[in-house]
């Protein structure tokens, strides 16, 4: 099995990143590929609403030929989609945005097809965030964007992980953080096998 990291903190050895780090050491844990994207590192250009990705039936099709196409190929290998992001003016930070816009092209809805189909149909998809505010107020727009595209690309959505920064990164090393990320990564283990 595979799960497909899309990293979205801008902080290398921050808050998020503290948070994945149980998550990512259970799922391996198992024997599990992980695939560990850094979105920040990437070049990735916005999405142009050209369309022409919706005239190409058995591939991305994006007309942008940038360092999307190595997330489109992790995306289609994957069992899994971890969408992992800090919460920044209650969504997701910036090259995350980006990069969901950009799998606008994994569905082909609006083409030439005859049929409506998405490349990456029956995939299971989740979320892990950390936010400054309460859960219910920080992470829940971002949630209800993720699960408004998995019943759109029709992913199976299996929950979300989100984590209060209160006193920095201090909350991210308890023990019953720790143990959270180890569960959730279990819940996913358990999900996909």
């Amino acid at each position: 099995m595979n799960v497909c990291v899309l990293m979205g903190s801008m902080r290398k050895g921050g808050n998020t990143e503290m948070l994945m780090r149980p998550f990512v050491e259970q799922l391996k844990s198992k024997d599990l590929e992980v695939q560990y994207i850094w979105l920040c590192d990437k070049h990735i250009e916005p999405c142009k609403s050209c369309f022409v990705c919706q005239n190409t039936d058995d591939k991305p099709g994006c007309s942008i030929k940038d360092e999307m196409e190595q997330i489109y190929k992790s995306v289609l290998e994957a069992d899994c989609i971890v969408f992992a992001t800090s919460i920044y003016s209650w969504f997701c930070t910036a090259p995350m945005k980006v990069v969901m816009d950009r799998l606008f092209c994994m569905n082909k809805f609006y083409g030439n097809t005859k049929k409506h189909y998405g490349l990456w149909e029956n995939k299971k998809c989740a979320i892990i965030t950390t936010c400054g505010y309460e859960i219910k107020s920080g992470a829940d727009l971002f949630e209800e964007a993720l699960k408004r595209l998995s019943i759109h690309s029709h992913l199976d959505y299996i929950g979300m992980l989100a984590v209060r920064d209160i006193n920095g990164i201090i909350d991210f090393q308890t023990e019953e953080v720790i143990d959270n990320a180890k569960n959730f990564a279990l819940k996913i283990y358990n999900e996909c096998k």
